[in-house]
């Protein structure tokens, strides 16, 4: 009987994604991915335990495989298809702003560098790199820190934006505590990648912090001068 109520369960969860993917919760939208990794079984809790570690769709998502693994009930295999899923919805929203204006598509960009970084448990610093009608040229992470921070430094920024004969850069990293809101630290650095660039003719059009409270921008803060 519980095996036939699982079945039932299954073809009904299917049934209703057919007519309408948005009348689908996340837990039952992460059930319907890991019914392929566990043909057989309740996947139920797996996906209810997943969103509860993790927070949010979003969160698993972002997580690491080794972070994942450690959920009751998930496994290598699981862990590797969601870290696939999630490395899939960045590349997507990384197309959505490779060959547009990113000034003009500010919205996908934003999108994007949430995907990216809001779930990250330790710091990272991106660097979008920008050609002269402001499309990207290069997303890159230049370094990756601790829980509280991920050292910078101008000269290599504006050397690697030099490299790519870049002409402006939007600056890009991630609070873990969640909150978005610049630090000194960050409003120092930002200063010292700004002077840097100014002579070479390189410009900073934005720094975005990204927490999972949401995105910064320190132009809209007036922070960029």
């Amino acid at each position: 009987m519980a095996e036939e109520h699982r079945l039932g369960h299954r073809e009904r969860l299917r049934d209703r994604a057919l007519k309408s993917l948005d009348a689908v919760p996340d837990y039952e939208l992460l059930e319907l991915f890991l019914f392929r990794t566990f043909p057989r079984g309740d996947v139920k809790p797996i996906a209810k335990a997943l969103l509860t570690r993790f927070g949010s769709f979003s969160g698993v998502l972002g997580a690491a495989i080794e972070e994942t693994r450690t959920v009751p009930g998930v496994g290598e295999q699981a862990a590797l298809d969601l870290k696939l899923l999630g490395e899939a919805t960045l590349r997507v929203g990384r197309e959505k702003i490779a060959k547009r204006t990113v000034i003009s598509s500010w919205s996908a960009l934003l999108a994007y560098v949430k995907v990216a970084l809001a779930n990250e448990p330790r710091e990272q610093f991106r660097v979008l790199f920008l050609d002269r009608k402001n499309q990207l040229i290069l997303d890159e992470i230049q370094n990756r820190g601790t829980v509280d921070h991920a050292p910078v430094y101008a000269r290599e920024v504006v050397r690697r934006a030099l490299e790519l004969s870049a002409s402006a850069v939007i600056l890009v990293h991630n609070h873990p505590s969640g909150d978005p809101t610049p630090s000194g630290a960050d409003i120092d650095m930002t200063r010292q990648v700004v002077e840097a660039g100014r002579p070479l003719r390189i410009s900073v059009h934005d720094h975005l912090v990204v927490g999972r409270e949401g995105v910064a921008s320190f132009k809209a803060l007036g922070l960029l001068k």
